[in-house]
């Protein structure tokens, strides 16, 4: 047992900074608590680094600590500590700002579980933890439209979570074992089988934001703040992807698994841009394109099993997200959540507009950009799996990106509307406003996601040789 929970460190650091936080959350010191999370958080990223390069399971095979989970930690980690410097720009002085840096802690907890599931029970866990603190996030803001959108995505949770859970019985049923290594032994229950990965697909789906579960997504991140918007956006996503990718591994091949997947990926992606195409809320665009983002995810869980550059291709890919969108959420607090107010917005700041151009070129894949080379290692997955139509069809809708990310960036260089903004732009805007909004976080933020994302570009070959 002391070598597994030596294995463990990490996730108890992270267990104890939220008692920690808890205790100084009571006492209604929110700095205090903001420190302890940070601290916190960035201990574990240490003590993550002595764990490259290990490939075993703890407590009988129930958590994975592999290349999948200790890189899940290194990028999920370090990408909430970002997520929570900016909701300390947008949250300071508010009465549940330290509620806010606990909550967003837990949620990182349970993503990270959700990269590293080698059981049923797990899994389960980490859903539930994940979404039981995302709710309470959207709902911060104490008005209707955050109220809404949380309740939304409480029922929607709720009812995908169940369908899983239920799903999940027939596996213990056909297996005698919660454990995701005896699924093979459902080769000759091929129904069994289905079943129980298509209630997957649903709790991990709404996880994840796939099509078509992706509905509580863009209303959820248009009723939260700004900042925890764009931590939902990364964090839990990649903690759900992980763990499809942890599942997928163990799944007899009978049930046709990574057709079905690809099925949803094209789905996921088609619709994410064709929906954003529509969009004039930035924030709305933005909830659209992670929805697309994610179909691309899944290019590598199809390819896991049967290409060496699967794993790889969702560690690189996943870096790049996170930074990228991060930034962009970054650079939408600075400028304004609808399109009228990123009229001018890249002549009257300069380093704002080239940085927001970077984030969403990298959104679309365009080389040298971190975003092309996940795509690039995610497109040679795919291939090497045998699915040339998915990569296809995950080109075409690159090429769809630019038209998206393009009505974000063509009004950043025109001169601002005399109008200004519209009555109906004005109320979206005054939503969230945040209480202080100490710029130099903000900025911050972004010039970290901007240094990551042009440096995972750069370095790709390093950090592919680092994955081994």
């Amino acid at each position: 047992m002391g070598h597994d929970l030596a294995l463990l460190i990490p996730e108890i650091i992270i267990l104890l900074t939220v008692v920690v936080a808890l205790i100084a959350e009571m006492l209604r010191f929110p700095r205090t608590v903001l420190t302890v999370t940070i601290i916190g958080l960035l201990l574990a990223t240490a003590q993550t680094l002595p764990l490259l390069g290990v490939d075993t399971g703890v407590f009988g095979g129930t958590f994975r600590v592999d290349m999948l989970s200790v890189w899940a930690k290194l990028i999920l980690l370090p990408a909430t500590v970002l997520s929570l410097l900016l909701a300390r720009s947008e949250l300071a002085g508010s009465d549940r700002e330290g509620t806010v840096y606990i909550l967003v802690c837990l949620v990182s907890l349970a993503s990270v579980l959700l990269a590293g599931a080698g059981d049923s029970m797990l899994l389960v866990l980490g859903i539930l933890l994940s979404g039981l603190a995302s709710f309470a996030l959207v709902a911060c803001p104490r008005n209707d439209i955050a109220t809404e959108a949380a309740m939304k995505f409480f029922v929607f949770a709720s009812v995908t979570t169940s369908v899983m859970i239920f799903g999940l019985s027939y596996w213990f049923g056909g297996t005698g074992s919660t454990l995701f290594s005896e699924l093979a032994t459902l080769q000759t229950k091929p129904v069994i089988a289905v079943i129980g990965l298509m209630a997957v697909i649903i709790g991990l789906g709404y996880k994840a934001s796939l099509v078509p579960f992706h509905f509580w997504a863009p209303d959820a991140y248009e009723g939260a703040p700004l900042s925890i918007a764009a931590y939902l956006s990364v964090v839990p996503k990649i903690g759900a992807i992980m763990a499809f990718a942890q599942i997928v591994r163990d799944i007899p091949m009978v049930t046709a698994w990574s057709l079905i997947i690809a099925v949803v990926a094209v789905l996921t992606m088609t619709y994410g841009y064709l929906a954003a195409l529509v969009q004039n809320n930035v924030v709305r665009l933005l909830a659209y394109s992670s929805i697309a983002q994610a179909g691309y995810f899944l290019l590598g869980v199809v390819a896991v099993g049967a290409s060496p550059l699967a794993l790889k291709s969702l560690i690189v890919f996943a870096a790049a997200y996170a930074a990228m969108n991060l930034g962009a959420f970054a650079v939408v607090m600075q400028a304004g959540r609808t399109l009228e107010t990123f009229y001018g917005i890249g002549r009257k700041n300069p380093a704002l507009g080239v940085a927001m151009v970077v984030f969403l070129l990298s959104l679309a894949g365009i080389p040298p950009l971190a975003g092309f080379v996940g795509k690039f290692l995610l497109f040679g997955a795919a291939i090497d799996a045998g699915f040339l139509w998915l990569t296809v069809v995950a080109i075409l809708n690159s090429v769809l990106s630019l038209a998206v990310y393009l009505r974000i960036v063509v009004p950043m260089y025109q001169r601002r509307r005399d109008s200004g903004l519209s009555a109906a732009a004005a109320d979206i805007k005054s939503i969230n406003d945040p209480v202080t909004a100490p710029a130099p976080l903000i900025t911050l933020v972004w010039i970290i996601a901007l240094l990551s994302t042009l440096g995972i570009g750069l370095a790709a070959q390093l950090l592919l040789g680092q994955l081994g």
